[in-house]
């Protein structure tokens, strides 16, 4: 009787340690150098985590930048883990999550905004899912466009040779693996691999593969923690019911660096899962030039060319603030009625309208000439990114602080 009381005790003890230890989602952000999106970022996430027992935990890779002071002094009830070394992706990953105490984790880019309600539905998701691997949800870029590596294939070497040369684009049904074409864009299915900007899977997963790779060349640790967790016999799936928004030229700029950083990433994953291919060597270099000319010859809207600018708010003082910044014109308006006529530039005001009616306004407006941005009016800045091939741009307000 005595043995069995002490059992018990033992069992009630650890139990309730376990409670005390475990929340239902930890969020990690690990940041370099992108200050103004971290904020944004942080900021979105606190809305959609604020009915779930959740953390937020931001791993800084030494910035040279004040991010971390900001995030002292404005987000005091962040777990803020501050590196004295740029880590790499990998590694600063893999502290974030050994630090965390949920059990789903998001792995989430500092360059991200998401909806208020977008880890309700994931997680309602995921908890429905017997042999659940990673969950991705759909991304769009600064300019409202869906962003196709929201979901792909396994990169084999044929399957990469025909995303490099741009053949998927025209036999997508035959050629379409690399981005799981299989897959439509608003429905929700099973993929191969999922992007590295979000990712939603149980900590028990992340850690029976290892996390991410700290060997792993950049640009390839997400397809590698995709892979391994495939061959666990999970399932990795792509999520459509909810969209976030990835600045992604804020922490990619595509280029022929990017092409020779993206060679030495499949060089990687091949050597690992894979054989070396020398076919796939040959395309890959005549690839990186096909790529880098295609690059040059897209031209990107500038803000100088825009001819009208339009703020969805209340404040009129918002408004006059942000023409005084731009010294142009800026229409007031409550609702979009009427969308003029030429390169039109949409600012929406944070405190105006939330996260989930922002993205979905950039979905549905989204055209060659128009762009956004988000005014953060108490914060002190805009921000926002007119093309997923360059950097994002912040403006400040005249009474930032």
């Amino acid at each position: 009787y005595h043995h069995i009381s002490y059992c018990f005790k033992r069992l009630m003890r650890a139990l309730f340690i376990s409670y005390l230890c475990f929340m239902k989602l930890s969020v990690v952000i690990l940041n370099y150098n992108v200050r103004f999106f971290l904020e944004q970022c942080v900021k979105s996430v606190c809305k959609a985590t604020k009915d779930i027992d959740a953390e937020i935990i931001v791993v800084d890779n030494n910035s040279s930048d004040d991010s971390c002071k900001m995030m002292r002094e404005r987000y005091p009830n962040v777990i803020l883990i501050e590196n004295n070394e740029n880590l790499g992706f990998p590694k600063g990953n893999n502290i974030g999550v050994a630090a965390s105490k949920g059990e789903y984790i998001c792995i989430l880019n500092p360059d991200t905004v998401v909806a208020e309600d977008t880890f309700d539905k994931v997680l309602a998701f995921a908890e429905k899912q017997d042999h659940l691997g990673i969950v991705g949800v759909k991304l769009i870029d600064g300019t409202g466009r869906f962003l196709p590596e929201s979901k792909r294939g396994v990169p084999t070497p044929f399957v990469a040779c025909t995303k490099i040369l741009g053949l998927y684009k025209l036999f997508p049904k035959n050629l379409g693996k690399y981005y799981a074409s299989h897959v439509g864009i608003d429905q929700t299915g099973k993929v191969d691999i999922l992007v590295g900007a979000f990712m939603v899977m149980k900590k028990d997963t992340y850690l029976e593969v290892g996390g991410f790779d700290e060997k792993c060349f950049m640009y390839s640790d997400d397809i590698d923690l995709s892979y391994m967790i495939l061959k666990t016999g999970r399932q990795n799936f792509y999520f459509a019911e909810t969209s976030v928004i990835h600045y992604k030229g804020e922490s990619t700029i595509k280029d022929h660096a990017y092409m020779q950083h993206f060679q030495q990433a499949m060089d990687f994953f091949y050597k690992k899962h894979f054989r070396s291919s020398f076919v796939f060597d040959t395309f890959m270099k005549v690839g990186a030039y096909v790529f880098s000319a295609a690059k040059q010859s897209k031209p990107e809207l500038s803000i100088r060319n825009i001819e009208h600018y339009i703020l969805l708010s209340d404040n009129p003082v918002l408004e006059k603030q942000i023409e005084g910044i731009l010294r142009k014109e800026v229409m007031l308006e409550r609702e979009l009625v009427l969308m003029p006529q030429g390169n039109t530039e949409i600012i929406f005001d944070r405190r105006y309208i939330n996260f989930k009616m922002i993205i979905s306004r950039m979905e549905k407006l989204r055209s060659p000439g128009i762009t956004f941005k988000i005014a953060h009016a108490k914060a002190g800045f805009l921000i926002g990114s007119n093309s997923s091939y360059g950097r994002g741009e912040v403006l400040k307000l005249t009474n930032y602080r």
